[in-house]
């Protein structure tokens, strides 16, 4: 109603220019409706007029016995108007200085074009609005929190400025295909780029554990606090989801307590401060961190579809409604999980994969970190020698964990270069371990009393069995927050506490009175997991195969995390948010501690007899696991290939193989693969993954096909590569983000063996630079025949250099240059090269910049040619005059079978010329025009020819 009368309002009082001063009594009068619909705040009116001595205590007095806020708001007005012009006109200038709490009347004071007397201007306005309020506390509060990041426990700590590194975000689509890039925080919210569900109201980032999730939401916060994201959000309320799981079952709480107890209280108004909440709440924004980390047992299925924002419920279920949008619809929201845990689609907005650290952005986190030239220097040359070691440093957990232990090493010992050779990430645990240790250890001034890492494992082992014990409870129960009683169950000391792998963190639930615990980060739990399971002797085989036995039974049923009210539907017991990689990494890492070379350092702290017993069941478990693992992949019988379809789980197989450093391990496993064409497309292996790859596949004695495409490979991983290229025939790195670096190391190897024949590098970051690598390749290996490039950022430089390539090459095949941008002169550069070509069969120059000029050289070069038999020149901008030449072209090839020309700019009077065409060529067997200038009216006048294909 109200709204009613505002809109019948005439708002159109603005002064004209020389005019003499209006009464501001006669404007309150005016628009008495429109004020008392929009002003709902009087608290600050009334404190400001008091203030001024405009009002007394007796008028406020008499404002507040008023039961309504739309009465309140009249009687003011009815006092100002009384009190003259001046408080009149006072009254406009709060409404204006006061923007937090009277922002629905701004466009109201630009349309009267209000502008302040002098005399008004001098005088002081407090904003005492219980909304501004709050989010002035809670800018302040989040800011604080945001400001520093937590290192080592309560010992160290970082400003987040200075730790904070950009990093790959992309945006992709439900299928995971990539949408673009991410380059400012900003966009994540902008609706023009990546939105691919209008309905959904959730922004989903997902990576692999240390990937930076968790970093990037402190980066939002504070840049929030600081008011530097514009994206319209008044509030901000952050959660951590692991937390939710501290809540009993029998639990509930209701909207406003989740909301203010757990993030910042009003000191003024809850109330009223959660109503405004409630009214606006597209002004809200959330995020959700470890969506994955939930683990409870409460029974979801009890959630009813719509829920009070002012009944207690069960906290889960105020979760899953505000994700749903039954809660506070039309908030903004961000929602973290690690790779593989499954969300509905219709809460997701837009999705979000993080890529860890690209070799730019590497470079620029090593420039934040060592700070001294010499350091940095020394740094930037190992990890350039150590390809392994930059691909675990593309993970910026793992990054930050090698940088600190070489910092500590050097600050202790002068100087400690990174691990040569190998490096697993076992390795680099064990290093983080160590610099633990010896943080905790006093050294004398000469630094004197250097001590194996043996030694310091073993002065502290009845340390390290306590935390791996509590680690692995937690682990057997997905647990990762401890409360006090389960730290002293574990004889965890106060001393141990110190040594910086476990941190306090706030709880949510009755416990907040005790501290309560977690470890550093989820893999560092793991971690201890899998040292309990090696230094506790009476662990037997079921306990040390338990993890396994766990991932091996998610395998075939994958969990969903919510499917409300399909819940119902589920297997008892089932726990709808599981996410199990904490178990994946904690497999891994118990390969990594029972390898041969561990035993040197397990034989201080573990009888020898036990570490050989665990490492034989082990071994075995592998050998059985890796044959029945392969057997239920699809399998494909190809032209010289038998490929294998593997699963992302079949990553983490590798992994634990590769952390044993055991070639006998690794030649059993390529002994099992019964295949030489290992599809490996869509399995989110990164860079690191390819020591993995390389470690099994180079036992293979005969050539091998490999597919990486769709995966995070990077150049680092091309580089781990170099074992396996003497075998590759077949190489696959399509959306990769392989950059000019990578294509040259690709060159540098391949040129040497000779035998590649395919190499796919699509939809990557490559250059005329990379473009002039694979021309070199092109010309140099006879064996290439097959080459897919496009979508890359190749100009007509880059593609006259493989047009060259190309002409001169007797054995190509088909290229694929499919939305680059060649151009004319590119174009031009390939006709030549298709000009009596002996071989080429396939061409694609679609979505090139192609124009008529391009065209028709392509065109009169295809009079000479007999090998061409597809061709494709879809999105380009060819139009009736290239038609004509086409045309012409097809009267003389006759071996043509396929042309297309679908997204030009092509008339029915070039669609005339080409049907003429096919009147003397019966070989070609389409010519699709598909999204060209030709109306379905015109394109009725070539029904009869059924190659002419215009719809």
């Amino acid at each position: 109603m109200e709204g009613q009368l505002c809109a019948n309002v005439d708002i159109s009082m603005k002064k004209p220019p020389g005019a003499s001063p209006w009464s501001f009594i006669a404007l309150l009068k005016v628009h008495r409706e429109l004020l008392v619909g929009r002003i709902r705040n009087t608290q600050c009116l009334i404190d400001n007029l008091i203030k001024n001595d405009y009002f007394s205590t007796e008028d406020a007095e008499i404002v507040v016995q008023f039961p309504t806020q739309a009465d309140k708001v009249r009687k003011i007005l009815d006092l100002v108007q009384s009190k003259g012009e001046e408080v009149s006109e006072y009254f406009v200038y709060v409404l204006q200085k006061v923007t937090d709490a009277y922002y629905e009347l701004q466009p109201w004071l630009d349309e009267i074009g209000y502008e302040p007397s002098e005399n008004i201007c001098s005088k002081p306005v407090v904003n005492t609005d219980p909304v501004s309020r709050y989010c002035q506390k809670l800018r302040h509060e989040l800011g604080r929190d945001s400001k520093f990041v937590m290192l080592y426990a309560q010992k160290e700590e970082m400003l987040l400025e200075e730790i904070y590194s950009n990093s790959i975000m992309e945006l992709v689509s439900f299928t995971n295909e990539s949408l673009g890039h991410v380059g400012q925080i900003e966009a994540l919210f902008d609706d023009s780029v990546g939105l691919i569900n209008e309905d959904g109201e959730t922004v989903y980032v997902y990576g692999d554990a240390g990937i930076g999730k968790s970093i990037l939401l402190q980066k939002i916060q504070s840049l929030w606090a600081r008011k530097e994201l514009d994206i319209g959000a008044k509030f901000f309320f952050c959660f951590r989801c692991r937390m939710f799981s501290c809540f009993k079952e029998d639990e509930a709480i209701c909207l406003k307590d989740l909301l203010f107890k757990y993030n910042c209280y009003p000191d003024q108004d809850p109330t009223e401060v959660f109503h405004h909440i409630l009214q606006f709440p597209h002004t809200v924004l959330f995020t959700f961190d470890g969506f994955d980390e939930i683990y409870s047992n409460f029974d979801l299925s009890s959630v009813p579809e719509i829920c009070s924002p002012n009944e207690p419920i069960h906290p889960l279920a105020l979760l899953v409604s505000l994700l749903r949008g039954k809660l506070l619809k039309g908030s903004k929201k961000i929602l973290t999980a690690r790779t593989g845990t499954e969300i509905q689609k219709n809460i997701i907005r837009k999705k979000v994969l993080l890529r860890g650290f690209s070799r730019n952005n590497l470079k620029e986190y090593t420039a934040m970190f060592f700070k001294d030239e010499r350091q940095r220097a020394l740094v930037s040359n190992q990890l350039e020698a150590n390809p392994n070691l930059c691909s675990l440093c593309s993970v910026p957990l793992f990054c930050w964990i090698i940088f600190k232990c070489f910092e500590h090493f050097h600050s202790m010992f002068d100087s400690h270069e990174l691990p040569d050779s190998s490096v697993t990430l076992t390795d680099v645990f064990l290093l983080m371990i160590e610099v633990h240790l010896n943080r905790s250890t006093k050294t004398s001034l000469l630094k004197s009393n250097i001590r194996s890492q043996a030694e310091m494992f073993k002065s502290r082992k009845e340390s390290l069995l306590a935390l791996g014990k509590m680690a692995y409870k937690g682990m057997e129960n997905s647990s990762f927050i401890f409360e006090q009683e389960e730290i002293s169950s574990a004889n965890i000391s106060e001393e141990d506490l110190q040594l910086g792998f476990l941190r306090t963190v706030k709880g949510y639930s009755g416990c907040d009175s005790q501290a309560t615990y977690e470890f550093l980060h989820l893999t560092l739990q793991s971690f201890f997991t899998a040292l309990f399971l090696v230094m506790e002797e009476k662990v037997g085989t079921k306990e040390l195969l338990e993890f396994f036995n766990e991932c091996s039974s998610m395998e075939t049923a994958q969990p969903t995390c919510l499917r409300i009210p399909w819940l119902k539907k589920q297997l008892a017991g089932e726990d709808p948010f599981q996410n199990k990689e904490h178990f994946n990494f904690t497999n891994m890492f118990l390969c990594g501690l029972l390898s041969g070379s561990r035993q040197k350092l397990f034989r201080h702290l573990v009888s020898p007899a036990v570490i050989k017993r665990k490492r034989k069941i082990l071994i075995t478990y592998l050998g059985k696991n890796m044959k029945s693992h392969l057997k239920g992949y699809t399998r494909s019988r190809l032209k010289s290939y038998n490929q294998v379809q593997v699963q992302p789980n079949f990553v983490w197989m590798l992994r634990c193989l590769y952390e044993t450093q055991s070639e006998k391990v690794g030649r059993m496993a390529a002994r099992r693969m019964h295949a030489n064409y290992i599809k490996l497309a869509y399995c989110n292996a990164y860079s690191a993954d390819c020591s993995a790859i390389s470690f099994v596949l180079h036992h293979f004695q005969k050539r091998l096909a490999l597919d990486l495409d769709n995966n995070n490979i990077n150049d680092y991983g091309i580089k781990q590569l170099q074992p396996c290229f003497s075998k590759l025939a077949v190489i696959r790195l399509s959306v990769n983000q392989v950059t000019d670096h990578g294509v040259r190391i690709l060159y540098e190897e391949l040129s040497k063996y000779q035998i590649v024949s395919f190499l796919g590098l699509y939809n990557n970051q490559i250059t005329d630079v990379g473009a002039k690598y694979v021309a070199k390749l092109i010309e140099e290996c006879s064996s290439l025949e097959y080459v897919k490039i496009g979508a890359n950022k190749i100009t007509s430089e880059g593609g006259k250099c493989l047009a060259q390539a190309i002409q001169k090459s007797k054995t190509m095949f088909e290229i694929g240059m499919w939305g680059n941008q060649v151009g004319d002169e590119g174009a031009k550069a390939f006709a030549e090269a298709l000009r009596n070509h002996p071989r080429l069969t396939n061409v694609s120059l679609a979505f090139n910049g192609i124009t008529t000029e391009g065209g028709k050289s392509i065109a009169e070069a295809m009079q000479h040619n007999n090998s061409v038999r597809i061709f494709w020149l879809t999105k380009n901008e060819l139009d009736d005059e290239a038609a004509v030449s086409f045309a012409e072209m097809l009267k003389v090839n006759k071996k043509l079978v396929h042309l297309w020309l679908i997204q030009n700019q092509i008339t029915a009077k070039g669609v005339k010329c080409l049907s003429e065409a096919l009147k003397e060529n019966t070989t070609i067997q389409e010519i699709c025009l598909n999204g060209n200038l030709i109306s379905q009216e015109e394109a009725k006048a070539f029904e009869n020819e059924e190659r002419i294909i215009c719809f």
